[in-house]
């Protein structure tokens, strides 16, 4: 299994509701994917302007085909104009 960590932090006068509508497009088209076992969208409690995917995929194949699904070509760049900065972990268990 792998996990991803997707945190942006969004530019400053940006509109956060602006982001979420694009963001929760993408967290409803993604669901569908096969391979995704969670994709969830968090705000932070104290900077509603700092948001994080949380993502389960069941391997890194899936994952890199959520990377070339269309909806994540045709969405992400318009969330990626709105922020400030961003950061993508990814994880595998250790045994």
């Amino acid at each position: 299994m792998i996990k991803v960590v997707a945190k942006a932090k969004l530019k400053p006068g940006i509109a956060v509701e602006d982001y979420l509508v694009q963001a929760r497009e993408l967290v409803a088209e993604t669901r569908k994917e096969e391979g995704c076992i969670t994709y969830a969208l968090h705000q932070d409690i104290n900077d509603p302007s700092v948001v994080t995917m949380l993502e389960e995929w069941v391997d890194e194949e899936a994952l890199n085909r959520h990377g070339q699904a269309e909806h994540v070509k045709r969405i992400v760049p318009g969330l990626k104009e709105l922020r400030e900065s961003s950061e993508i972990n990814i994880y595998k268990e250790v045994e």
